[in-house]
């Protein structure tokens, strides 16, 4: 099927009776947050987005893959992205109010919404929308008050990644990157980003449950200690750091790492290139991304924007982006179109199976109140995540 073009998707557009209420700036502040937009008019010359690498491809390294192109054909709208490096990059880049919109993490997506600088969404104006697996549909990580405020895009797990000549039996734990570490001593691969830290409480979830620990995203001063503690040792045990995916699969192509933490995306790029490379889940769990495309409350070209975020939930769109970068399609109808690039995919990325992603700890920003009601508990918040990590990483 061919993506719905821009003058029937305008049409359907215009007929859209539906306009969201503006939600409430935040719980119990009376204060107005922005408004969905009503209406589609004529589409902008251009679109700026921030994504995530592998999210707005246009067969530059691939022929097979380019969903960008057609968009530009078909709408008119120049597409421009722009690659965050973490979550706290796109955030900040968010602020700067040169972009419409983008690709998002729960650890970025809650922060928008909090701080206004996202707008709800009418899904009247985006009919692909309907096709959406329910279960992806007002999560705490794109939707406010029951309004939603983005158009899922994919999700998957963080994966032990490893040298299948090195690591000769497929772990069932993240112990390689911990306390069983010692002999990859300097060989382990860690993202270097701030949310890293969950991933250390998540360990001590398993390895030290007098903690308490049930949240790895809401640590309370000795939750975070312990983590932080864990953090060190693994920096002392020569961890090597890796800020995006081509800094780790020249890592690991070099030999200079064997094991680490990586995604779906290295593990495929790296396997077609016939290194001898694996991908597990270990049976702890893991953390992982939900991601979302989110539209900027001050956006040029909104309407561009729309247009891009039904693209990306059409069955052609979201079927080729979901399989290049390894993650789970957002529909049924994107399920299919992934099969005919890559048959296996959606059961690969476990598509359909919520009792996978119940392993899952999607990433989701730390906050002083916990997250939760209870005004007894305090928590350990943003700024301090991103101070600590900078002191580990000594920058």
């Amino acid at each position: 099927m061919k993506p719905m073009g821009h003058t029937r998707f305008l049409a359907l557009a215009t007929v859209a009776t539906l306009v969201l209420a503006a939600c409430s700036g935040g719980p119990g502040s009376g204060t107005p947050g922005p408004s969905a937009q009503a209406e589609l008019g004529d589409a902008e010359a251009e679109l700026n987005l921030i994504i995530w690498a592998g999210y707005a491809e246009r067969g530059e390294i691939d022929p097979n893959f380019d969903w960008v192109t057609p968009f530009e054909e078909d709408t008119g709208c120049k597409v421009n992205a722009t690659p965050m490096t973490d979550s706290n990059n796109g955030v900040s880049l968010m602020q700067s109010g040169e972009y419409d919109g983008g690709s998002f993490s729960g650890d970025a997506t809650n922060r928008l919404m909090a701080g206004g600088i996202v707008a709800p969404v009418n899904t009247e104006l985006i009919p692909n929308y309907a096709n959406i697996f329910e279960g992806l549909k007002l999560k705490s990580h794109n939707s406010l008050d029951g309004v939603p405020y983005g158009v899922p895009h994919g999700r998957g797990p963080n994966l032990l990644m490893y040298n299948t000549e090195v690591v000769t039996e497929t772990p069932t734990s993240w112990d390689p990157v911990w306390e069983g570490g010692s002999e990859f001593e300097g060989k382990i691969s860690i993202y270097d980003s701030s949310i890293y830290i969950a991933d250390a409480a998540l360990h001590l979830m398993t390895t030290q449950a007098d903690l308490g620990i049930t949240n790895p995203y809401q640590l309370n001063d000795e939750q975070f200690a312990a983590a932080i503690a864990l953090l060190e040792a693994q920096k002392a045990n020569g961890a090597t750091y890796w800020g995006t995916f081509s800094d780790q699969v020249a890592s690991y192509a070099a030999g200079d790492v064997v094991v680490g933490t990586s995604w779906q995306f290295q593990v495929n790029l790296m396997q077609a290139e016939d290194a001898p490379i694996a991908g597990v889940l270990p049976d702890e769990g893991s953390t992982g991304w939900s991601d979302t495309w989110m539209i900027a409350k001050e956006a040029k070209n909104p309407d561009c924007m729309y247009l891009w975020m039904n693209h990306m939930a059409s069955a052609e769109a979201n079927g080729q982006a979901t399989v290049w970068f390894g993650e789970a399609p957002t529909s049924q109808a994107a399920c299919d179109f992934a099969e005919t690039l890559s048959p296996g995919h959606c059961e690969l990325t476990h598509a359909t199976d919520e009792a996978y992603y119940d392993k899952i700890w999607y990433w989701s920003t730390p906050q002083a109140d916990c997250a939760d009601t209870d005004d007894a508990t305090t928590c350990k918040d943003q700024d301090d995540w991103v101070q600590a990590w900078t002191t580990i990483r000594g920058a």
